[in-house]
């Protein structure tokens, strides 16, 4: 498995760090290039700043309870915590996620679970007021009105 070490863009798994099955992770985890998780961690994932390529994979059994920061987020098993990715996350048939998902690129097949909200990194969170004035030369159509309930609903 490690010896076989190809690179993540051949579509190959890099793995320069293994968390078995057995093992319990109590506290923050910092990593750079692949971490492969197979056990648990009680407490944040968080990929080291200017790591070029970190990429975290939480194996079908293996368990993260909290928050994930990467570059490349693929699970296959529990999350209960957000994601954030700023390149791609994949949520495998047998992912279970319990919070919300910040990605630029997702990639979520068939049976993966996911109980929050898919965020892309560069949408809008709020939503933009109606420009100055525009609001009388329409509110004989309802266009006030109904900018309201969008505003409302997007809130």
């Amino acid at each position: 498995m490690f010896g076989n070490s190809k690179s993540s863009r051949d579509g190959q798994l890099v793995v320069d760090a293994l968390i078995g099955n057995q093992v319990v992770i109590r506290g923050d985890v910092e990593f750079s290039g692949g971490l492969y998780v197979e056990g648990r961690i009680h407490g944040k994932v968080i990929a080291q700043e200017g790591a070029s390529g970190a990429t975290l994979t939480v194996a079908e059994h293996g368990v993260i309870e909290g928050e994930i920061r990467a570059q490349v987020v693929v699970i296959s098993g529990r999350l209960d915590g957000d994601v954030h990715a700023s390149e791609k996350v994949e949520l495998t048939p047998s992912a279970r996620v319990n919070g919300n998902v910040h990605y630029q690129v997702v990639e979520m097949n068939a049976g993966a679970q996911l109980n929050g909200r898919l965020i892309h990194a560069s949408s809008p969170v709020a939503a933009l007021p109606a420009p100055e004035g525009e609001g009388e030369a329409v509110e004989g159509k309802g266009g006030t009105a109904a900018r309201r309930k969008l505003a409302e609903a997007m809130a």
